[in-house]
């Protein structure tokens, strides 16, 4: 029985998103990926081949990610996985950042998936089947990182509609998947996928703290690997039943433990609060 795949994945010239490409291409299954500049995509992986269609694709405009979809089912027949990766960190508090940074970051990171489950969908529930991979952050499950507000916000929103997602697509044989990596060893934390804010308010010491470690003593000492990370988001579209939420690195486990044991500590401490608003 043929086990291969079809996937699609955006944002896949760099980071995450071209490690778990290449590993595909190298295992023979078929992937359709995106980028902004169909070149970043020809230069670090290949022109078209039988198994692989590069497409150059506008996350944030309805009519193109349209278009390459269709592309990708005109090519291969189908498609069984859908990987929504593309996304870019954004600094800042809440106080400094701009509307519009704050609306840039959530048409790419939020709307932008939002435009490709919409446009795959139909075709994923005719076939009965498929999974649709969102990728978040561990930022997605906790906040608490000063200057990292509006990123976090949009992963706590990817987090939201898949949840949403698995639930409405489960009737039609379809599965939903978030991610949540921890810090894996990519470009993430340098050019265009890390943006700092315009208009930097001195004030706020811990968050230029922290936004000093991301860019210089984070970055390439990530304890992650990110061809294990494709490896393992490989593994479980193998899966049956693949889980909802999938936390990805050690240091993301310790903290989503972290994080759920001081929210069941913190809801259990005011609990006579809570349950004494009934009639």
């Amino acid at each position: 029985m043929d086990t291969k795949k079809v996937w699609f994945v955006t944002g896949a010239s760099k980071g995450l998103g071209l490690t778990l490409v290449k590993r595909l291409l190298a295992e023979g299954h078929s992937v359709a990926a995106t980028s902004r500049n169909i070149s970043d995509l020809l230069n670090t992986i290949s022109g078209e081949t039988n198994t692989f269609l590069p497409l150059e694709t506008h996350l944030t405009e309805e009519e193109s990610v349209a278009k390459s979809i269709s592309q990708t089912i005109e090519k291969f027949g189908r498609i069984d996985v859908v990987v929504n990766n593309a996304g870019y960190g954004q600094l800042g508090t809440l106080e400094e950042l701009t509307d519009l940074e704050s609306r840039q970051n959530f048409d790419v990171n939020v709307f932008g998936s939002l435009n490709v489950i919409r446009k795959t969908m139909p075709h994923l529930r005719s076939q009965k089947s498929g999974l649709i991979i969102n990728i978040a952050s561990i930022g997605g499950l906790t906040g608490d990182f000063a200057g990292w507000g509006i990123y976090c916000a949009t992963k706590f929103a990817v987090v939201g509609f898949t949840e949403a997602l698995a639930a409405e697509s489960k009737e039609f044989g379809i599965h939903a998947t978030v991610v949540y990596p921890g810090y894996f060893r990519t470009n993430f934390l340098t050019g265009g996928s890390l943006r700092v804010p315009k208009n930097e308010i001195d004030s706020y010491t811990l968050a230029r703290q922290l936004q000093t470690a991301h860019e210089n003593d984070i970055n390439g000492n990530q304890p992650g690997d990110p061809e294990k990370a494709a490896l393992a988001m490989i593994e479980i579209a193998e899966m049956e039943n693949p889980p909802v939420h999938l936390v990805l690195g050690s240091d993301a486990f310790e903290i989503a433990g972290n994080k759920l044991n001081a929210l069941q500590s913190e809801i259990s401490d005011f609990k006579n609060i809570s349950i004494s608003t009934d009639y």
